[in-house]
């Protein structure tokens, strides 16, 4: 099964670089740009248009509408596999998404860090192939520039998780400043960020082979 990884197009998915074959799109979450269901209708009608045999969609901090009017917003979404704290099955590969993050300013999906966050990990089946969340683990594609330095802002709850369980990849976004790929033990990590720090679509997406 090939995985074809974004996240982060905030409304800017028709500039995205071509996408490469696959099976299935994932996208980690900020798909929308001002969060309204005009933005999922028409985000839905872009997925539409690829070719892929299976799509599969989370939340993100910007995608008010799947927050604030969530019946709507999944009815909305006709043309992906919607994820919030749950699983689908695909060929035999099971996935799991979740659109939570730790609080920074008020923006959608976020909570405490510690217990609020650590019982959604928890959530989170033994037996999944694919965790598909939209903020990283702590330490791994979570930098930002704070001006003076580089900080991790992930969330060190996820990380534990993900040392519990054993995950073939872990796709997420979120810190636009850590696209790229990493490693957890046999864990596979993407930080599929397609908008680099200025919010241009241009980082390409990121192939995972199961």
């Amino acid at each position: 099964m090939k995985l074809i990884c974004i996240s982060d197009t905030h409304s800017l998915h028709r500039k995205l670089p071509e996408l490469p074959e696959g099976d299935v799109l994932i996208h980690a979450g900020d798909g929308l740009g001002a969060g309204t269901l005009d933005d999922v209708e028409e985000f839905n009608d872009w997925l539409s248009s690829l070719p892929y045999r299976h799509r599969v969609v989370i939340a993100g901090n910007h995608d008010w509408a799947f927050q604030e009017a969530p019946q709507a917003a999944r009815a909305a979404l006709t043309n992906a596999i919607y994820l919030e704290d749950e699983a689908v099955k695909i060929d035999g590969v099971t996935f799991w998404g979740s659109p939570w993050t730790p609080n920074f300013m008020d923006w959608a999906f976020m909570l405490k860090r510690g217990q609020p966050l650590a019982e959604k990990w928890q959530q989170i089946p033994a037996d999944t192939d694919v965790l598909i969340t939209h903020g990283p683990p702590m330490g791994f594609g979570d930098q930002v520039d704070t001006g003076l330095s580089y900080e991790p802002v992930g969330c060190a709850d996820l990380t534990d998780r993900l040392r519990e369980l054993n995950v073939k990849a872990h796709v997420f976004g979120h810190i636009h400043e850590g696209y790229g790929q990493y490693q957890l033990g046999n864990t596979r990590l993407i930080n599929a960020s397609t908008c680099n720090v200025l919010y241009q679509p241009i980082n390409p997406a990121i192939v995972v082979e199961l």
